[in-house]
Order: structure tokens, then C-alpha cells, then sequence
């Protein structure tokens, strides 16, 4: 899904394009989930869809309910170690273990968390705004969790 930067949707178009990027982050899972055969690797992928069907459940709330009523939640992206740019993102194989199929995830909550990063620069003093920054901050977290675990089971030291 392509956001142009320094455009702002209403509310409601927003959270219908944000709705859609996590219904194609899913989509995105479960192709990988149906075609990976290792159980490691299907495990990894598991875990990740269902982040992204909470995050659509959140938008498709918000939707329905007008306004953010969690707007209090963490905001505050977290920092991550940039794993994407150190690994090629590949398309996921039949064949995938768990590194690729960890890398294959890292890469698609990179393109959530710059699609997020567009709208908020678009949409900087707007409303929904915040829901854009919380959202950021999931991914980042979420990004953050599959990168330690990526760090403490394929970046061990000797």
C-alpha cells in the first residue's frame, strides 16, 4: 500500500488505509504460514499474524466508535537494530527455517512501521495523529521483539 508523505485523510480514510495495510500485513503471514514447512519457522509466523489481527481489531474499534479511546496508551516508538537493512528481504519458500522466516517477518513490520511514519507526517497536529503515533509505537515494540529474538537465537557470539 503506497501513502504519499504530506498527506493527511480524514479520520475515517486513514483508519480504512490503515485497516487495509494490517489486512495485507496478515494476508502477507498467512501465505508464509501456508506454504513454510518447518514448524519453527510456521510458529514465528503464527505469532506475528495474530499481532497484525490485533492491530486490525484496534483500527476496525476505532472506527466504529468515532475516536481513540486508548489515546493514553505508550505513544513512544522504540528504538530498533535496523535488522532489515542488515538482511535482504526475500520472498519466504517452501524450505524457510526459523531465521528466514524471523527475517521474512522483521521485513514486513519495517513496511508497517514506514507506512505509519508517512501518516503521521501527513496527518502532524490532526486528531488522529495519536492513533498513528500508538500505532507506531506497537510496531516498533513488536519490531523490537522479533529482532531480540532474532539476536538471541542467530546473532550468539561464538
Amino acid at each position: 500500500m503506497s501513502i504519499e508523505e504530506g498527506i493527511c485523510y480524514t479520520y475515517e480514510a486513514a483508519l480504512e488505509k490503515a485497516i487495509v495495510m494490517e489486512e495485507e500485513g496478515f494476508r502477507n503471514y498467512l501465505y508464509a504460514i501456508r506454504i513454510v514447512k518447518d514448524r519453527q519457522a510456521k510458529a514465528i509466523l503464527r505469532d506475528a499474524a495474530a499481532e497484525e489481527l490485533s492491530h486490525k481489531n484496534e483500527l476496525e474499534m476505532a472506527l466504529l466508535e468515532g475516536h481513540d479511546k486508548s489515546a493514553a496508551e505508550m505513544t513512544k516508538e522504540v528504538p530498533t537494530m535496523n535488522l532489515d537493512y542488515v538482511y535482504e528481504q526475500k520472498e519466504i519458500a517452501p524450505d524457510a527455517d526459523a531465521r528466514t522466516s524471523l527475517a521474512y517477518a522483521i521485513h514486513l513490520e519495517k513496511g508497517a512501521i514506514d507506512f505509519y511514519q508517512r501518516l503521521m507526517k501527513g496527518c502532524e497536529g490532526a486528531p488522529m495523529a495519536s492513533l498513528f503515533q500508538r500505532l507506531l509505537a506497537d510496531e516498533s515494540r513488536h519490531l523490537k521483539t522479533l529482532e531480540d529474538f532474532y539476536e538471541r537465537h542467530f546473532l550468539t557470539e561464538n
